[in-house]
């Protein structure tokens, strides 16, 4: 279970209860706080893993509170901000929030993206020497010696195809892959227009790997052009 001290700061009493519920389930020390200057008092006396900022708040805001918190420390900060505050976004990750979420959220989500954070934070700061045979890409692990893929620190279960499909993406982070692509690359044979071999592979991998396949946030489809993983 995991131990690190999450601080929620925001000054509607339901949200900080509703993530109370699913950061306490899994195990995370909450500290709680109800607007930007009671969150740096709690800094101040408190060992912090990663910030829920709100922007909105009475007598110090987020973006107040996110630009003192990071004169000092750098633990990850996710921003909260009600839907189509599109400025607030911009300037919440100009002045050094790590991730943003717009209000109403799922919980999930807002769970997912921690742990992502911490993962990210850790494996940025630990100082230890990279495996140059794993690929990290946020809380997915790809060792490509051991064909071992992890998601959230959770062994996945990957075919040999889904594997190489898996790898060929991660290797090519950034790049927009066609279908032909990927096929030509595994299995080293021409392309046929008509076959839905690599849609239905990549079905597969999302199920196993995505936390909402039907929202899929690791292998992403660009439409008319392929998949990518960003």
């Amino acid at each position: 279970m995991a131990r690190e001290t999450i601080l929620v700061v925001d000054d509607e009493i339901e949200i900080i209860n509703l993530l109370e519920i699913y950061l306490m389930n899994e195990g995370y020390t909450l500290l709680k706080a109800s607007d930007g200057a009671e969150a740096l008092e709690l800094l101040n006396t408190h060992h912090v893993d990663l910030i829920i900022l709100d922007v909105m708040m009475p007598n110090m805001d987020g973006i107040q509170a996110c630009m003192k918190i990071r004169e000092e420390k750098q633990m990850p900060i996710i921003m909260l901000s009600a839907k189509g505050q599109e400025i607030d976004k911009i300037t919440g990750l100009s002045i050094g929030a790590d991730d943003y979420v717009t209000k109403p959220f799922s919980p999930l989500e807002i769970l997912a993206r921690v742990k992502s954070q911490l993962r990210r934070y850790k494996y940025l700061n630990t100082p230890l020497t990279k495996d140059e045979n794993e690929m990290i890409i946020n809380d997915l692990v790809i060792n490509i010696t051991t064909h071992k893929v992890s998601i959230d620190q959770r062994e996945v279960k990957l075919t040999p195809r889904e594997f190489a499909i898996l790898k060929v993406l991660a290797k090519n982070r950034g790049i927009v892959l066609s279908m032909e692509q990927i096929y030509e690359e595994v299995w080293q044979e021409p392309f046929f227009e008509a076959n839905n071999t690599i849609m239905v592979h990549i079905r597969k991998i999302r199920e196993k790997i995505e936390v909402d396949p039907s929202n899929p946030q690791i292998i992403k489809t660009v439409w008319g052009i392929g998949y990518i993983i960003e």
